[in-house]
């Protein structure tokens, strides 16, 4: 290769690098330890970067609901192939939320794409609190209507096998009136999140005297 050729050639090679970089997963780029979710499922782990940028008050309550176990045990009350699966009601009905207050909306234009983590909400733009919902595909349409505050980065495999079968089906006056137990009866092979975490601050490091 000719000189000039061979130093062109080299000189293009962080461009091509950065393109590369550009249109990586963004597992493989990396995430930040102070906003990434596990949830533990019974078929594997799924790993949420937190969108802080979007929806910083949506991501607050995540986080802080995450650090007090607040979603451990808790079903996929609602799972529609091609749409969604949706979680984060202690008490199953879907109407149920935590005892934090509810969250203004926290709207933006970024798109709803498969892997996308939204926050479910009322009729009320206001109410959202605790339950969320990771996409399918097929939600392009709540661009706008609902806040995105996460995305999956890996474990999309799981959400995948995520119990379809009920749908909505679970009669919602029945679990409000029996709880859990008509859940486990009617319903034995809900899904539901084993175990959520999220990676705490490294503690400060002292300097040696």
């Amino acid at each position: 290769m000719p000189n000039d050729d061979r130093r062109r050639f080299l000189l293009s090679l962080p461009a091509v690098a950065a393109a590369i970089a550009a249109t990586r997963p963004a597992a493989a780029q990396g995430t930040d330890p102070q906003n990434t979710v596990y949830l533990d499922t019974k078929d594997g782990r799924i790993t949420i970067r937190l969108r802080p940028d979007l929806a910083p008050k949506h991501v607050a309550q995540i986080k802080a609901l995450t650090k007090r176990s607040f979603y451990d045990g808790i079903v996929f009350h609602r799972v529609i192939p091609g749409f969604m699966a949706q979680t984060g009601d202690p008490t199953g009905t879907g109407t149920g939320g935590s005892d934090l207050p509810n969250i203004p909306a926290e709207f933006t234009q970024e798109p709803f794409k498969r892997g996308s983590v939204g926050m479910a909400r009322s009729s009320s733009p206001n109410s959202a609190n605790s339950q969320f919902f990771i996409c399918y595909e097929g939600c392009g349409s709540l661009t706008g209507q609902y806040t995105l505050f996460g995305e999956v980065v890996s474990g999309m495999e799981a959400v995948d096998k995520i119990n379809a079968e009920y749908r909505e089906n679970p009669d919602q006056g029945a679990i409000q009136s029996r709880g859990n137990a008509y859940l486990n009866q009617q319903f034995p092979r809900l899904d539901y999140v084993k175990k959520a975490t999220i990676v705490p601050a490294p503690a400060p490091v002292t300097p040696k005297k």
